[in-house]
């Protein structure tokens, strides 16, 4: 077991550093999201799959857990490499350039590393939830496979709302609020942290045969640090505060920063018109 972890650490450590290194060529930090989402990807298949004995063949609970893994690092991956493919730099990474002015680069190189040095609690929980002992699969771990297929559905749909708004020409100065995007300002951050709360839920046994499990609530919490106070929220809500002003100001104070809750007032019958 140990070999694994440390085979594992390793790999996301050279994937952050053909990330920043990737990146600097490109001059576009925003393939760094595409080469975490792939490494984090295959460091969760490894370690769902990972024998139990040698000789073993993986149980259900370890191929169902690595087909979840595998299901949401491909879609969130894709996704990404076209939008940084296709799009300006990402304006979490504007709002770095500026921030970190001529050491760019050099704090780039070790917040990656940073990055992937924390980021070993995702295989590992998605490890604690694969090796749960209970013979078969059991009701939870359905419900944790439903858990990441609404993510999934969540914040895809978020990505289309969002990128119908901005193929409009005459919304090209306004704030997207339609649809998720008027019941969170960052729906799609919410369902990324909702899709963790699947490996806790497999690996949680209620009756105490197996305490490691709730280890795996690790995950969600990093994920929810990450998004609400690491590279997440507070970058984009800056550089959002000063690109669209008063209208971004209007639209914090009317909707939940995180989850998804009604607008505090009625949109307006434009945005309501077609949500998705």
């Amino acid at each position: 077991m140990l070999v694994l972890i440390v085979a594992i650490a390793i790999g996301l450590w050279l994937t952050m550093i053909s990330a920043w290194a990737f990146q600097r060529w490109v001059g576009n930090p925003g393939w760094v999201d595409v080469f975490w989402t792939f490494g984090t990807g295959i460091a969760g298949v490894v370690a769902a799959l990972y024998p139990v004995a040698a000789h073993e063949w993986p149980t259900e609970r370890q191929l169902l857990v690595a087909l979840l893994v595998a299901a949401w690092s491909l879609r969130l991956g894709l996704y990404m490499a076209i939008r940084v493919g296709t799009s300006p730099e990402d304006a979490r990474y504007v709002e770095l350039r500026e921030e970190w002015g001529a050491g760019f680069e050099r704090r780039m190189f070790l917040f990656m590393q940073n990055q992937g040095i924390g980021s070993i609690l995702f295989p590992l929980s998605i490890l604690i939830a694969a090796r749960n002992p209970a013979p078969g699969l059991r009701l939870a771990d359905w419900l944790g496979a439903a858990i990441v297929a609404l993510a999934i559905a969540g914040e895809s749909l978020a990505d289309r709302q969002m990128r119908r708004f901005k193929a409009a020409p005459d919304n090209a100065a306004k704030v997207c609020d339609v649809g998720l995007w008027s019941w969170s300002r960052h729906p799609n951050y919410f369902f990324e942290w909702l899709g963790w709360f699947a490996y806790p839920v497999i690996a949680i046994d209620l009756t105490g045969a197996y305490p490691w499990g709730v280890l795996a609530l690790a995950a969600p919490a990093l994920m929810y640090w990450v998004l609400n106070h690491g590279t997440g929220i507070p970058y984009l809500e800056r550089h959002m505060a000063r690109s669209r002003g008063e209208a971004w100001r209007s639209y914090q104070r009317r909707t939940s920063a995180f989850l998804l809750c009604p607008p505090t007032r009625p949109i307006t019958t434009r945005t309501a018109r077609r949500p998705f």
